[in-house]
């Protein structure tokens, strides 16, 4: 029997693990025959790395932190025996406290359920709730879960009137630091919106923060239903097994016991350390192979399936953030990075794939498959032909095209979506991202850019309250040129202009 090259690199390169019900099909990369030799001593070196990471170092210098995501669901491995039981209390208080509103035993002011879930919060304290939520959510949730993750008023405003009346509403602030702009924005208009419908805020109000932090304090004198810890140790974009993301997906009515279950046999596999074994391993090569090991390509995530929209808009952040660094560790300055960005299957059929078959070649895709197409039994679109035989077909369609024209993919395979699969995924992706920043030394458990975006924010907001009070002194005074001369930045006039064209339109 003759065996073709492409089945036999598959069935050589194949990393299956039956105990997440996962495959990872690499054999679509153009990786050399000696690939994986060739890389084995700096795998070796960033799986210790890895454990170093997980024994308590400190790993992120800037802020003298640990960083101990993976303790969050083996809460064992946490380097204090009272960290480990302050994990594990943790997750009992989020059970205990959303079996109480489930069953009725807390209740909104008046005795009325609660039926609807506010979740306020701003980058990694929404994407990885809203992900989960997404994905696992339905028409059976117990609590209809929203989102108030920006700054925009008029994004607020809609989802206000998407939520209606806010009686029956429990309302989670998320801020480490309690003094996040937007997520602090957020819960003033969310009081405001509650002040206006004649309901007490702090009343239906539970905060996640850090213990003594602005929100904590103002949770404590408030009287607000419950607070939950928001570890320093835990970043924003690692946070999602923490109460950041476990909170709203209990209230939801998600199994959390399991999605934390799926993450830690995920861990477990990812700490493999042969390497053909370790699906993190194997990704984590696969984008230094993909983008040269300098960003030279960009990630396309394709997922087929509608649950997992969100994915590649949560991996943006935590491989974006992670990755994009000025300096290794070295010193040296690398300006490393991965973009990512995507989709969904089979919509891509008729947005980008087009280019990325034809057009410039600056990618390597990711597909997702998921085998089951849904809960029951499938109506026939054609004989024997359902519509998620169609959706398989795009898939392994739009791979072999793609493939015809030498663009790289590899294609990750689940069985099902649930909460253990969700949770695999979390980890499995946490982990490559570790590992990638080993291999391309690089720190990615710091983000300076993001505090510089902040503190220059700041700064716009400064000269805009000194721009207010010189209109008030000087009724009509509307050249740009002049404002900032008076002000003496005449080297921010573009942003003076900026500040006058935006209080022009509103009044």
């Amino acid at each position: 029997m003759t065996t073709t090259p492409c089945w036999r690199r598959f069935q050589d390169t194949l990393c299956h693990c039956p105990d997440l019900g996962l495959w990872l099909d690499i054999s679509r990369m153009n990786f050399p025959d000696d690939f994986f030799s060739s890389q084995e001593p700096a795998v070796r070196r960033a799986l210790a790395a890895m454990a170093r990471l997980e024994s308590g170092i400190i790993a992120n210098p800037d802020e003298n932190r640990m960083v101990g995501h993976y303790w969050l669901r083996a809460p064992e491995l946490a380097p204090s025996p009272a960290l480990t039981t302050e994990i594990k209390e943790t997750v009992q208080r989020i059970l205990a406290f959303t079996a109480e509103i489930h069953s009725g035993k807390r209740t909104a002011p008046g005795g009325r359920p609660f039926r609807k879930l506010l979740v306020i919060g701003i980058g990694g304290s929404a994407l990885g709730p809203q992900f989960v939520a997404d994905a696992l959510g339905g028409p059976h949730d117990l609590l209809t879960p929203y989102f108030l993750d920006n700054t925009d008023p008029d994004g607020m405003d809609r989802v206000f009137g998407q939520m209606g009346d806010l009686a029956d509403c429990l309302a989670i602030v998320i801020s480490k630091s309690g003094s996040t702009k937007e997520t602090r924005n957020g819960m003033l208009e969310a009081r405001a919106a509650w002040q206006r419908a004649g309901l007490d805020f702090s009343r239906q109000a539970v905060a996640i923060t850090g213990t003594g932090s602005e929100l904590d304090t103002l949770a404590i004198a408030e009287g607000w239903l419950e607070r939950f810890p928001m570890w320093d140790w835990v970043g924003g974009r690692t946070s999602v097994t923490s109460a950041v993301g476990l909170l709203p997906a209990a209230l939801q009515g998600i199994d959390i016991s399991a999605l934390l279950a799926g993450a830690r046999t995920a861990d477990q596999a990812t700490r493999e350390s042969d390497i053909r074994r370790n699906p993190a391993a194997l990704m984590a090569l696969m984008w230094l192979q993909g983008s040269s090991g300098c960003g030279k390509r960009d990630l396309v995530m394709l997922p087929y399936k509608d649950r997992l929209l969100l994915f590649s808009r949560y991996l943006q952040q935590l491989i974006m953030e992670s990755i994009g660094k000025d300096r290794d560790l070295d010193g040296n300055q690398v300006a490393q990075g991965l973009t990512v960005y995507g989709n969904k299957g089979s919509t891509d059929q008729h947005a980008y794939v087009q280019q990325l078959r034809d057009g410039v070649h600056n990618f390597f895709v990711t597909f997702i498959e998921v085998l089951q197409d849904r809960s029951g039994a499938s109506l026939e679109v054609e004989p024997g032909v359902t519509s998620g035989d169609y959706l398989f077909g795009f898939l392994y369609g739009t791979r072999q095209a793609l493939a015809e024209k030498g663009r790289e993919s590899m294609t990750l395979t689940v069985e099902r979506i649930d909460p253990a699969t969700i949770g695999a995924l979390i980890a499995l992706f946490e982990r490559t991202v570790g590992l990638y920043a080993s291999l391309v030394n690089i720190n990615a458990y710091h983000q300076p850019g993001v505090e510089a975006g902040k503190k220059a924010a700041g700064a716009v907001i400064e000269l805009q309250k000194k721009v207010r009070a010189h209109l008030a002194d000087h009724p009509g005074s509307s050249d740009p040129t002049a404002v900032a001369a008076a002000l003496g930045v005449p080297e921010q006039t573009e942003l003076v202009f900026a500040i006058l064209r935006r209080l022009a339109v509103r009044g």
